[in-house]
């Protein structure tokens, strides 16, 4: 019964503070305070250890709506006026560690993760907090830090400066989806392959929905730092190169997961241009990427489907879509309580249907939808997703979220992305 009486309260309270947006002039100036922790533990415990904090020279994201309305990602951080506890920003994310404690490693062996997370430089001392969902999907709050902006410790070093190039100007950052595209892999001789292939995924980006029909709600930004090496680590084959951010094949090892660990490089690397999402291209032939939502997107350069992953991948970095494929091989087990709505918008254990997608179904299509090819074109709840056959549904039988199809995001899929495309654009 408590737990009844928990859920709607906190959606109430969480619709509230949603239209209870601030005005960016009165907390915040136009620069970013970025605050690095380590988060350890194993598969059943973890906690936030303090490491730095960094003044990084441009703020890429919001300045209207700067709380967020999405219930999405595993953590979530609020920054509140110290003087007056007023909630003034909020966001959103995932991180590496969450999906490494539900895999086999994780249950013989601590780890440690270096993360980081960002927000406008305030003008007077905030309380921040991190709060990440335990297994019944209720926030927690795991660490808390007071931030005085003038607080001498906080590092105003510019890391090293590289070239960079607006490869898509569609006018103001604080109004625009704000891309930054970094290299890794790629030699100071490769980078007009860098360019090429930048162009390339541009073009691939923009002839899929919805980002096609929003062009010019969109920024790309190219930065051309350079590794000391092509490719990228491949362990299972024992191949090591010295790059840039240093990504990997073999991520928990899985063959195909291609992520990096090396987030404050990444950060460091992407402060010289405004951004609110980070993309790494890595010159690879080989098939592979991740994303995870508001942390990064990867993808290799050169594979015959990165077409398709790259798309595939910022759907989850952007909007937090989900997986909705089970036949894959994966480092996860067990991801999802099947017993609660999972916040990501696109699937559902039927828990709660009706705070998904249950408004698009046509009423003679049943729920759970049954696998037969009259429904195929047809919005419904098809079992199997999450990495799982039974007992997670996705919104349509085919989607990008599942097969090797980079145009084709279901209803959902894109609708999702369509509203936070509207919510940074938002004037």
């Amino acid at each position: 019964m408590k737990k009844f009486i928990f859920i709607p309260l906190f959606i109430f309270l969480f619709t509230a503070l949603t239209f209870s947006q601030v005005n960016f002039d009165d907390y915040f100036i136009h620069k970013t305070l970025r605050l690095d922790y380590v988060q350890a533990g194993d598969a059943g415990s973890s906690n936030i250890f303090f490491e730095q904090m960094k003044c990084e020279p441009f703020w890429g994201g919001v300045v209207k709506n700067l709380i967020d309305k999405f219930n999405y990602g595993e953590y979530r951080y609020f920054v509140y006026d110290s003087g007056s506890m007023k909630l003034i920003y909020s966001k959103g994310f995932s991180t590496l560690f969450q999906e490494w404690q539900t895999s086999d490693e994780a249950k013989v062996l601590s780890r440690s993760f270096y993360e980081t997370i960002v927000f406008p430089y305030p003008k007077k001392t905030v309380k921040v907090e991190i709060h990440k969902r335990n297994r019944d999907g209720n926030l927690e709050k795991k660490f808390e830090i007071y931030v005085n902006p003038d607080n001498y410790f906080i590092n105003p070093e510019t890391p090293a400066k590289y070239e960079f190039s607006k490869v898509l100007d569609s006018g103001d950052p604080s109004v625009k989806v704000d891309i930054v595209i970094i290299p890794d892999g790629y030699t100071a001789g490769d980078m007009e392959k860098f360019k090429s292939d930048v162009n390339r995924f541009i073009g691939y980006f923009f002839t899929c929905s919805p980002y096609k029909e929003n062009k010019d709600n969109f920024n790309i930004w190219a930065v051309y730092a350079p590794s000391q090496e092509s490719g990228t680590d491949i362990p299972g084959k024992h191949i090591y190169k010295n790059t840039i951010v240093n990504s990997s094949f073999y991520t928990f090892n899985t063959e195909r997961y291609l992520m990096t660990m090396d987030v404050k490089d990444l950060r460091d690397i992407a402060a010289g241009v405004p951004y609110d999402q980070i993309m790494i291209l890595v010159n690879s032939p080989l098939y592979g990427g991740g994303g995870v939502y508001n942390y990064y997107s990867i993808v290799s350069s050169d594979d015959p489907y990165s077409d398709y992953v790259m798309t595939h991948e910022f759907g989850h970095a952007f909007a937090d879509l989900a997986d909705e494929y089970w036949t894959s091989d994966v480092a996860v087990t067990d991801y999802f309580n099947q017993k609660v709505e999972p916040v990501q918008p696109n699937i559902t254990t039927l828990v709660d249907f009706a705070s998904k997608w249950k408004n698009l179904v046509d009423k003679n299509t049943p729920i759970p939808t049954p696998n037969d090819s009259k429904y195929y074109d047809k919005v419904g709840a098809f079992e199997g997703g999450g990495y799982v056959e039974k007992g997670i549904y996705r919104p349509k039988f085919d989607c990008t979220m599942k097969s090797r199809s980079r145009n084709n995001f279901c209803p959902v899929c894109y609708n999702a992305l369509s509203e936070m495309i509207k919510f940074y654009t938002d004037k």
